[in-house]
C-alpha cells in the first residue's frame, strides 16, 4: 500500500500588522518560510498555512483538525504571557486542543513558549535581554543527547534566534532538552494530555537573509536594547549578515561572524525537522 501524503497545518503566530514591515524589509512571511522547509524535507507534502492571531481566522476542529498528520508554529512578535491579548490567548487554546486531539507538534521560538503555556507551564521576560542573531553554544544535555529529535546532531551548536521571552517553568510532561548560557531552554519535549509537541528556541527555519530582514525591521529597538552600540553598528551587521548570505563561502565573513556549518548547512541546521518527520509523521502516513 502506497504512503499516504503528508498534510502539515502551519500557523503563522505573527499579527497582521507585524507581517507587512518584515516583508517590507527584505523578511519572507513565517508561515511561507515554514512552509518551504517542510517542503525539502518531506518533499510531496501539503500545507496549510493559516494566522491565528488574526480575529477573522477559522482554527480547524474535531475532524477539520484531525485532517492533519502533523501542525507546526512559526515564531511571533506576541507576548505569550500577556493574558489579556486575545490574540495570544486563541492560540494558547489552540494549542490545548491540539494535545486532546493528538496531532504531532513541532516548532520554532514561539513555539516553545506555546507548547510550555498550553500545558500549564510558564514564561517570562528574560532579564538578559534580547538573545538576537545567534544562540551560541546550545548544549545538549544527558536527556536531549538521547532524544530521537537530535539524532544525528552535535551535541553543542549555534542557531539562529531572536526572542526576548523564555521558558521560566515547566509544565508537567515536560522534558528539558538544551540550553545555552543565555537561555537555560533552548528545547523541550512536552507529552500532554496523550500530545507531543517537540520545540526549540531557535530558528532552524532561519538564513541569514531572515535575521538581516529582521535587523532592518527592528534596528532601532535592537539598539535602544543594547544589541548594537549605535544605528551604525546594526548597519554594519545587517551588512555581513546580508553578505554571508548571498556568498556563504565567503572564510573572512564566516570568521569574522563566528559561524560554521551549523547555520550554514541547510541539513544541518534542519536535522530537528528531519528527525521529527521520521519519528512523529511517517509511521502516521503508513497507518
Amino acid at each position: 500500500m502506497a504512503r499516504k501524503t503528508a498534510r502539515f497545518l502551519v500557523l503563522d503566530g505573527y499579527p497582521m500588522e507585524h507581517r507587512g514591515p518584515l516583508a517590507e524589509n527584505g523578511g519572507t512571511l513565517a508561515g511561507d518560510l515554514y512552509a518551504q522547509m517542510l517542503k525539502e524535507c518531506e518533499p510531496g507534502c501539503e500545507v496549510d498555512i493559516i494566522f491565528p492571531a488574526d480575529a477573522d481566522c477559522r482554527l480547524p476542529t474535531g475532524a477539520g483538525l484531525e485532517a492533519y498528520h502533523g501542525i507546526c508554529w512559526t515564531g511571533s512578535s506576541l507576548t505569550i504571557h500577556d493574558e489579556a491579548d486575545p490574540r495570544v490567548t486563541r492560540q494558547i487554546d489552540f494549542a490545548k486542543a491540539a494535545y486532546e486531539a493528538k496531532t504531532p507538534m513541532f516548532g520554532s521560538c514561539w513555539a516553545a513558549q506555546m507548547a510550555v503555556t498550553a500545558a500549564g507551564g510558564k514564561c517570562a521576560k528574560n532579564p538578559k535581554g534580547r538573545e538576537f542573531g545567534l544562540a551560541r553554544k546550545i548544549s545538549l544535555n544527558d536527556a536531549g543527547r538521547a532524544h530521537p529529535m537530535y539524532e544525528g546532531k552535535k551535541a553543542v551548536f549555534d542557531g539562529f534566534t531572536s526572542h526576548e521571552d523564555e521558558v521560566a517553568e515547566l509544565p508537567e510532561g515536560a522534558v528539558l532538552l538544551a540550553g545555552n548560557d543565555f537561555s537555560h531552554v533552548q528545547a523541550v519535549d512536552v507529552t500532554h494530555k496523550g500530545g507531543s509537541f517537540w520545540a526549540v528556541q531557535y530558528h532552524p527555519e532561519y538564513d541569514f537573509n531572515e535575521v538581516a530582514s529582521l535587523c532592518r525591521w527592528r534596528r532601532e529597538a535592537l539598539t535602544k536594547q543594547g544589541n548594537f552600540a549605535s544605528l551604525d553598528d546594526a548597519d554594519q551587521f545587517i551588512d555581513r549578515m546580508q553578505a554571508l548570505h548571498e556568498s556563504p563561502g565567503t572564510s573572512y565573513l564566516r570568521w569574522q561572524l563566528g559561524v560554521d556549518d551549523d547555520v550554514l548547512e541547510t541539513r544541518v541546521k534542519q536535522q530537528e525537522v528531519r528527525n521529527w518527520l521520521t519519528v512523529k509523521i511517517h509511521p502516521r502516513l503508513n497507518d
